[in-house]
């Protein structure tokens, strides 16, 4: 008579409960690794839009865009050309470097629109002083030419957008809230607790680890903890 071998129920309970351990140990080893390559893949977003913003203002007499501006105006619309888009009319929603991986894919925007609709996941430097002490600051909202600033290897151009429920979800180029993407006041700051609508926090403050990614103005990418971004980090002057 030939004997069935196989497992009995309490080894099959042994066996799975072993993977789940396993896997209970492994999965936040596994998130983290996920967590730094997109952090990476953000930064080198930056740097692409960074390389693109250096050849626009090769094109434009050494002018770069400050603010959100609207429709064909904005940033992400006039730096398509540069970003391998030579024949794209407007639809910068087909641009990937515009998404930061890590935004959160859940939540809503002041329409109550999904944050998986964001299709821009930075935030621009809008942002003038009149002096070196200047702690307020106003709004530029027009282009600059490049050299008006002093320190553009410590000045930050771009910025990690905020995800909080105060801000809003820019689904297309003619969007109202556009202007709510440009960085002209203290309170956008990361270590701002404001949650207002015009002066509330704008600049992600913990989107990767404890702080953030940002893009400078001599177009290198790199992450600012939240504790190390204060306000001269925009300064013009």
């Amino acid at each position: 008579m030939i004997q069935r071998k196989g497992f009995t129920l309490i080894e099959l309970l042994v066996v799975i409960a072993i993977i789940a351990l396993l896997l209970s140990i492994l999965m936040p080893s596994l998130q983290k690794v996920k967590k730094q390559a997109q952090a990476t893949t953000c930064l080198s977003n930056l740097k692409q839009i960074g390389v693109a913003a250096f050849v626009y203002s090769q094109d434009n007499d050494s002018y770069i865009p400050r603010g959100t501006g609207s429709s064909n105006s904005t940033w992400f619309v006039q730096f398509l050309p540069y970003l391998g888009q030579k024949y794209n009319t407007g639809d910068y929603r087909t641009v990937s470097i515009y998404k930061c991986k890590s935004f959160p894919r859940t939540g809503s925007g002041l329409n109550k629109i999904p944050n998986s609709e964001q299709t821009v996941c930075y935030v621009i430097n809008d942002w003038t002083f009149s002096s070196r002490t200047d702690n307020r600051g106003s709004l530029v909202s027009r282009p600059t030419k490049i050299d008006v600033f002093r320190r553009p290897s410590s000045t930050i151009y771009m910025a990690d957008n905020e995800d909080g429920d105060w801000r809003p979800i820019i689904q297309s180029k003619d969007s109202a809230d556009l202007i709510r993407c440009d960085v002209f006041d203290p309170g956008h700051l990361p270590g701002s607790d404001s949650k207002e609508l015009i002066y509330g926090r704008r600049i992600a403050r913990q989107r990767h680890s404890k702080g953030g990614n940002v893009l400078f103005l001599d177009w290198h990418s790199e992450y600012i903890a939240t504790e190390e971004h204060t306000i001269d980090l925009w300064r013009d002057k």
